[in-house]
């Protein structure tokens, strides 16, 4: 057989690494992605009646019972200026988080016959869950900045921090998914260890409490070093109530947002780095 002939051929098992392998270039890869991602969303809310209501009442309904838990039951947020948008900020940030990473676990075995027979970036499954999420996020902030104005929350120009903190939550998911993604395809116990860190996120991040309500100031600034934490105190701030402390103040100094901003960076580069490792070997992996 020529050579000429035993190119294409030897290339078809070849897996691809990232979005420019095998001449895939980076406005074709985006192409790819938010196909998958928008494929995704739909077939999410195929057949049914209510469509994307019901994606909405999850953190709708956890934000009914926690309220009426810290407010009528425990009183934590008695108070708290505007504690119940405070309260329902915090839950559609954290499930956007959540669902960005623990849905990137599984994505890639739950696509293991396109990964087996079709040749392309194997990064746009991941990433395209967490376009998934995101297009969640912006529909849920809807419910989030109605209920706000409702509940009094004044309008100002702070609030155009928000998209940015969001933006850093978005990296840090991305960053978590992409390695979480490519370790379940050599270890399934990732899954049921990711699920209890999300508890341990859930209950380690200002979402129920404030920060001032931690009688430690160690503590406090300690709890800043979470990216996650961090993103809420300043949206709290910046969104609801402009007398809370903002994130540096309660890390005690904007050099200490570095921390999480470094994690957040960190997480990011190694995820990309070691999905891009682990490509070659997914499909041989399944």
């Amino acid at each position: 057989m020529s050579a000429s002939g035993a190119g294409p051929a030897a290339g078809m098992g070849r897996p691809i690494r990232g979005p420019s392998a095998l001449g895939v270039a980076p406005r074709r890869f985006l192409h790819l992605t938010m196909t998958l991602a928008l494929t995704d969303f739909k077939l999410k809310f195929f057949g049914s009646v209510l469509g994307y209501f019901w994606q909405l009442m999850r953190p709708l309904l956890l934000f009914g019972v926690l309220y009426v838990v810290f407010t009528q039951l425990v009183r934590l947020g008695d108070d708290v200026r505007f504690y119940p948008v405070l309260l329902l900020l915090n839950i559609v940030i954290y499930t956007y988080f959540a669902e960005a990473t623990g849905s990137a676990v599984t994505a890639v075995v739950d696509r293991e016959n396109l990964v087996r027979k079709i040749e392309f970036p194997r990064l746009a499954i991941p990433l395209a869950v967490v376009v998934v999420a995101t297009l969640n996020l912006l529909l849920n902030l809807i419910a989030v900045f109605v209920f706000a104005v409702a509940s009094g929350v004044e309008p100002r120009w702070s609030w155009l921090q928000l998209p940015l903190l969001l933006v850093g939550v978005g990296v840090l998911s991305t960053g978590i998914a992409t390695i979480l993604s490519a370790l379940y395809v050599r270890a399934r116990d990732v899954k049921p260890v990711w699920d209890v860190l999300l508890q341990v996120f859930f209950y380690g991040s200002p979402i129920l409490y404030v920060v001032e309500k931690i009688p430690e100031e160690a503590y406090r600034e300690a709890l800043m070093f979470s990216p996650l934490a961090a993103v809420m105190q300043q949206a709290r701030h910046a969104v609801i109530d402009p007398q809370a402390a903002g994130a540096a103040a309660a890390a005690g100094g904007w050099s200490r947002l570095l921390v999480p901003v470094g994690l957040t960076v960190a997480l990011f580069a190694f995820g990309l780095w070691l999905y891009n490792r682990e490509a070659p070997r997914i499909a041989e992996e399944l």
